[in-house]
């Protein structure tokens, strides 16, 4: 029996008694700093932030102020790391040092860590046989990946920033031959033991990067085979305390190193938040996510793997509203996967924004594999996302991230599980797309109301097609109070009984490409 690797990257928080503790340090200004742009960014950090009109003397990226540095290093066990968008500093502290530096003028404020992350044990299956081959072409194709490949759309041009637990195997293995070849890796960094080397450690930052990019000879993993690429180790199993650290660190690394594209398949959850914590606010990465946004750069987040789990919900940073959180579906049912993790937002914001196959044929250091998790999701879009902005060059990364969101195939339709859909490359790569014909129509009988499918679908149905109507009861407030998936199949008519339902909501549906909706109930 085929084995099939399932990787599960989340947050618990380290269950150990420590007397001494990790901190973040706040400071209260940056004052007697400077700070010369031109000296710290790459060129393409600096041509990013002219594209999008930011300052290139954005206080967020001044150094910090090292006479408070040195002060605290003075009553700490160690500074493990600064942040200059925060502008703080990371610490081994006990109660004690803490309690006099909380003292200090010039320190704002102070916050313990104690995030960990997890991978979970795979096992792995090498060989491809004929299912796979079917996988590896649809991963693509579900995301009509073969008109980004005829018009020669392949990310030229787009730096991808990708925050993993390792790379084993990119500096040797066949489907990063090219990328090497053409020295498209533009720096490496491993915020775990402050070195360059990052090809080690485990493979799920491999396989990551596979589906952004990989190919083998005529076969492609990823869609974005001719991006540019910085990768950045920030995850590990022996350090606990260190992750959101590292994420936050790889964040200004990246950004300062001209990313224009984050894909980052990490999260962080239920042993180290609560869930009203996942509001886009609260946690320093989805904080950093939108600084990110806010200075042109494109996140692309993993939604998590928790919709088996009592938590469920997303996870952070994917709760953050400037970024693109990722939803997965299963190749064989083309909906939801059971594993990935669910919206909205604790502000009731949507999430998933889009949605790509949760499960995929992916490259290690030994070869190809079949492995599932929204940890794939991601990176599929990450590579579309690098394909349409090279298609689309003069987009802001907002306005990128919009379109995207439109070119899912459920737009303007969502819910809480698909968000958009799946994007679709024809929306970037044909001048003239039709309008959707019509595929079903409303009727009101009594106190039900009834979606009509068009006769067509019903006498010709297509075994071999996504048949799902697709409906959600919108409140006033425009949040979902419920949503529905429903197969046509011998269905001439889907009855909604009215009662209970707020005559002031919106209920909308979507078949086949088309969507419509009814407005205030109560006219009815």
């Amino acid at each position: 029996m085929k084995k099939i690797s399932i990787i599960i990257l989340f947050s618990v928080i380290a269950q150990i008694s420590f007397s001494q503790q990790k901190y973040f340090v706040f400071f209260t200004d940056k004052a007697k700093t400077t700070f010369n742009p031109y000296e710290y960014f790459d060129q393409k950090a600096i041509d990013r932030r002219i594209k999008n009109n930011i300052s290139l003397f954005d206080s967020t990226d001044f150094p910090l102020n090292q006479d408070y540095v040195t002060k605290v290093s003075e009553q700490v066990e160690e500074v493990t790391s600064q942040t200059r968008w925060f502008n703080a500093v990371a610490v081994w502290a006990y109660e004690e040092q803490i309690s006099v530096i909380e003292n200090f003028y010039f320190v704002k404020s102070i916050e313990p860590i104690y995030s960990q992350s997890e991978v979970a044990q795979c096992q792995y299956d090498t060989s491809l046989i004929e299912d796979d081959k079917d996988l590896l072409k649809n991963q693509l194709m579900r995301m009509q990946g073969n008109q980004f490949v005829e018009n020669e759309f392949d990310g030229t041009g787009i730096r991808i920033a990708v925050f993993d637990i390792g790379f084993p195997g990119v500096d040797y293995a066949p489907a990063f031959e090219s990328i090497r070849d053409e020295s498209r890796i533009i720096k490496t960094w491993d915020f775990v033991n402050n070195k360059e080397d990052v090809y080690h450690g485990n493979h799920h930052g491999t396989m990551v990067m596979s589906c952004i990019a990989g190919k083998i000879g005529d076969k492609q993993i990823g869609l974005a085979t001719g991006a540019e690429f910085l990768l950045a180790r920030t995850e590990t199993f022996t350090e606990f305390f260190s992750e959101e650290e590292n994420w936050l660190a790889a964040v200004e690394w990246a950004d300062k190193n001209g990313a224009d594209i984050i894909n980052s398949s990490l999260g962080y959850t239920h042993h180290r938040y609560f869930t009203y914590q996942m509001d886009g606010k609260t946690s320093l990465v989805s904080r950093a996510a939108n600084l990110a946004a806010k200075k042109g750069i494109l996140v692309v987040n993993a939604m998590g793997n928790d919709g088996n789990s009592d938590w469920k919900f997303v996870g952070t940073p994917a709760d953050a509203d400037s970024i693109l959180s990722i939803g997965g579906t299963n190749p064989d049912t083309d909906y939801h996967t059971s594993f990935s993790s669910f919206g909205p937002t604790f502000d009731n914001r949507m999430k998933p924004n889009v949605v790509a196959y949760g499960h995929a044929i992916v490259a290690t250091e030994s070869g190809l594999e079949e492995s599932q998790g929204t940890s794939f999701s991601s990176p599929l879009v990450a590579g579309f996302a690098a394909c349409a902005w090279q298609s689309r060059p003069k987009l802001t990364n907002m306005e990128m991230k919009r379109e995207i969101e439109m070119s899912g195939d459920l737009f303007p339709y969502y819910d809480y599980a698909h968000g958009y859909g799946v994007p679709q490359a024809s929306y970037f790569t044909e001048e003239n797309i039709s309008a959707p014909d019509t595929t079903f129509r409303f009727e009101h009988k009594n106190n039900f109301l009834y979606i009509m499918i068009d006769d067509e679908y019903i006498e010709n149905y297509d075994y071999t097609q996504n048949n799902y109507l697709f409906y959600h009861i919108e409140n006033d407030e425009g949040y979902l109070d419920k949503y529905y998936l429903i197969d046509v199949f011998q269905k001439e008519a889907i009855k909604i009984d009215l009662d209970g339902i707020d005559k002031k909501s919106k209920i909308v549906a979507h078949f086949k490409g088309y969507t419509a909706s009814l407005e205030q109930l109560k006219e009815w």
